[in-house]
């Protein structure tokens, strides 16, 4: 660098000048933006009286800093100017063809780096050579450069591999080979220009960094490329339908292809629209044949496998977009389709074996292809099927309160624990199952309370007070679903009649219990009568307190002891009143028919037939039937047994029950009806009194809401009719189909 000397001049004013010419490849410009050294100074030739100043101009990109010191100054002379020092810079010159010699350093080393050679130019001079042509405003110029050159090679290597191994792993390795080389080529021509990166593409709109143009250029040679790219495509999916059928495969090389076909931005369009076209072909054929071949449960366990088998995927080599929609397509083709074939063919076969783990896999899977209303009405279909076999067989009346039981164990078990006590699928099972309680109307009613009465009589032996508790519990819930409740009523208050009057009740307690869960579901009002049938056992008691009622005799249920002297001892008979009256009649007779003892006990025939067969038909014998039978008819003699014996001194003689009492069950359920009547007849006379005036139509409606048990419009019609007979009621006379209340 050169300096010029200060020059004097005779004005008040002088000036220093200074011109820094600049090299282009030196240092300086790397590190600052022309930064010109400071000027030299004279000491000796400098007349100016500043003491300690300082001068600095801050203009063409750097700074030159100007100290002037003296260590004793002369104050300036009042009429004398101060001195003013400027610096100007000159235009620096480039050396010739400087812009073509740097750019072949550049070209020689991008070359270098595409053909994995050597550069002799070290890394220092090559980013110094990029730098100076940025600042020198050469940066557009060096980019279309580099631009060009890295097309040539990128063509070059992708035109390499048209034509290339015909074994698809192979070929897709020589891709993902020259991937990673084109990756590791563009960040090294990257780390060379970064200056350039920084400096002319931040600044210049609508330019790509040198990275995202070599990606750029990579897809347009690739897509120009179609057979590599095809052939990419096609050896991927091969490779991913491989796997599903069992083989291994190198999920590394499918991973790396598949995050090149994501940089490239070409991944859903030429990748994943194809592939998800693919997997559904796949699941198609591979769940029909599935379906033909396997079992419900085994299918089951196929479709959750190949679920997790895809997530995999999406793990492992899949861009995470893909997911959503792979796991769709498969959920579609191996679920949604197969819906109703999985539930036709296997859910009755997986709740009648109670196949918890199967039926949970069910309710987990369904939920994916929002099948599960199906689901649950399958279950509501099962349940009703199911038990209507259980409820409309008459042969199995018997049974049918304890197979109900068990029954709703079973579904309440698979509702816990395969279910997840989905609240839905409770209200299902409970819609069930007041379907199938009231599909036989007033018989399963009876049918409860004579289950409750057998497990509150006497003789359960075996049964803890534990035991008998969680039953009534069971029991309970069945009850819950009766709509004729008043049935259930006036058959338990029968039965509990007998037990209470006969001394047959296993528990008072359990009695008074069961009373206080009926109270809990259906109130006071539901039990008032049964808790004061336990203060009716007493005849003094009642006429007592109830003396203005009038008193019912049981005569059937009445017994005695009678006192027996056979030939071959004197014996105790523990027999009924009927038993009692036919037997007392052999004291003044040997021998008597069946029309004499009918016509001296005048006991019903129904009746009087039970008590002879249970004296002379049944296990203990004290008279004897001429012809022998088991049943009685008419023109039947009986005499006394005097061969009767028996080691014990006092014997009961049971009563042989009725398969089924029906006249006891007809004058039942007609007081039942009767009861009925009697309180629609209530909740109509109380509808209209608060109303006045009210149509047929809304009357009928209010009466559904009131009436806690089920009843036909045809039963309300001729109510109402009765009413309007009574005259508690009127038709209009503009519109019949209106009542008027009569006060």
């Amino acid at each position: 660098m050169s300096q010029q000397p200060n020059k004097r001049s005779s004005s008040s004013s002088s000036s220093l000048s200074t011109t820094t010419p600049t090299s282009p490849l030196s240092r300086s410009m790397k590190k600052a933006k022309s930064h010109p050294p400071p000027p030299s100074t004279d000491d000796n030739n400098n007349n100016s009286k500043f003491e300690d100043s300082m001068i600095q101009d801050s203009g063409g990109g750097g700074g030159v800093t100007s100290n002037l010191t003296r260590k004793k100054a002369t104050l300036p002379q009042p009429n004398k100017k101060p001195l003013v020092i400027k610096l100007v810079k000159a235009k620096p010159t480039l050396p010739t063809n400087f812009e073509e010699n740097t750019w072949v350093t550049v070209k020689s080393a991008i070359s270098a780096i595409f053909l994995k050679q050597r550069d002799p130019c070290d890394l220092e001079k090559l980013y110094q050579a990029v730098n100076d042509l940025c600042l020198h405003k050469m940066g557009g110029s060096l980019y279309q450069r580099i631009e060009k050159e890295c097309e040539a090679h990128i063509f070059a290597a992708l035109q390499s591999l048209v034509g290339q191994s015909e074994d698809l792993v192979v070929f897709l390795s020589l891709v993902q080979r020259c991937w990673q080389d084109f990756c590791d080529q563009m960040l090294m021509i990257r780390g060379i220009a970064l200056y350039l990166d920084r400096t002319y593409v931040k600044q210049t709109p609508n330019v790509h960094s040198l990275w995202d143009m070599g990606l750029q250029l990579f897809r347009k040679h690739l897509c120009l490329a179609s057979e590599v790219e095809h052939k990419t495509v096609f050896g991927l999916l091969q490779m991913i339908e491989s796997e599903r059928l069992g083989e291994a495969v190198d999920r590394s090389l499918l991973n790396h292809l598949l995050k090149m076909f994501t940089a490239l931005g070409i991944y859903a369009e030429s990748f994943e629209k194809p592939f998800i076209e693919r997997t559904s072909e796949f699941y198609a054929t591979e769940g029909v044949k599935y379906m033909q071949q396997s079992d419900v449960p085994d299918y089951l366990k196929h479709v959750e496998v190949r679920l997790h088998e895809e997530h995999e995927r999406c793990l492992h080599y899949l861009d995470a977009s893909t997911r959503k929609p792979l796991i769709a397509t498969a959920e579609r083709q191996l679920l949604e389709r197969h819906i109703s074939a999985i539930l036709d063919k296997g859910f009755m076969m997986l709740m009648d074996g109670k196949r918890i783990q199967d039926l949970r896999r069910m309710y987990l899977l369904f939920p994916r292809v929002e099948a599960l209303e199906s689901l649950k009405q399958a279950l509501s279909s099962y349940i009703r099927r199911a038990g209507q076999s259980i409820v409309q067989d008459d042969e199995k009346d018997k049974d049918m309160v304890s197979s109900l039981l068990e029954f709703k164990a079973s579904v309440d078990t698979i509702w816990e624990e395969s279910f997840s006590k989905n609240e839905a699928f409770g209200n299902t099972i409970k819609d069930a199952f007041g379907h199938l309680i009231n599909l036989c109307e007033n018989r399963p009613a009876e049918l409860i309370a004579k289950f409750v009465d057998e497990k509150l009589r006497a003789g359960n032996k075996g049964t803890s007070e534990e035991e008998l508790e969680g039953t009534l519990d069971k029991v309970l819930v069945l009850f819950r679903f009766i709509q004729g409740k008043d049935v259930f009523e006036a058959f338990y208050k029968k039965d509990l009649a007998k037990r209470l009057l006969l001394g047959k009740s296993a528990s008072i307690d359990a009695e008074k219990s069961m009373i206080s869960k009926l109270k809990t579901e259906c109130g006071s009002q539901f039990t008032n009568k049964l808790e004061g049938m336990f203060k009716d056992i007493f005849k003094e008691f009642y006429l007592s307190k109830y003396s203005g009622r009038r008193l019912m005799w049981q005569n059937s249920l009445g017994h005695c002891v009678l006192k027996a002297e056979f030939p071959k001892g004197k014996k105790e008979l523990a027999v009924s009143l009927f038993q009692t009256v036919v037997l007392m009649l052999f004291n003044d007779a040997e021998k008597l028919s069946f029309q004499d003892i009918k016509e001296a006990t005048r006991i019903e025939d129904k009746e009087l037939r039970r008590t002879l067969q249970s004296l002379a038909c049944g296990k203990v014998r004290v008279l004897q039937k001429i012809p022998k039978g088991r049943d009685v008819e008419d023109d039947d003699t009986f005499v006394f047994n005097d061969q009767f014996t028996t080691p014990l001194y006092r014997i009961k003689v049971n009563a042989i029950q009725m398969k089924e009492t029906v006249e006891e069950n007809t004058n039942t359920t007609e007081r039942v009806f009767q009861d009925r009547q009697y309180q629609v007849d209530a909740a109509i006379v109380r509808i209209m009194k608060t109303r006045k005036v009210l149509s047929h139509t809304l009357l009928i409606t209010e009466l559904f809401q009131q009436l806690k048990f089920p009843i036909k419009p045809a039963d309300l019609k001729k109510r109402i009719e009765s009413l309007i007979e009574r005259e508690y009621l009127e038709r209009d006379r503009n519109n019949p189909q209106v009542y008027n209340y009569l006060a």
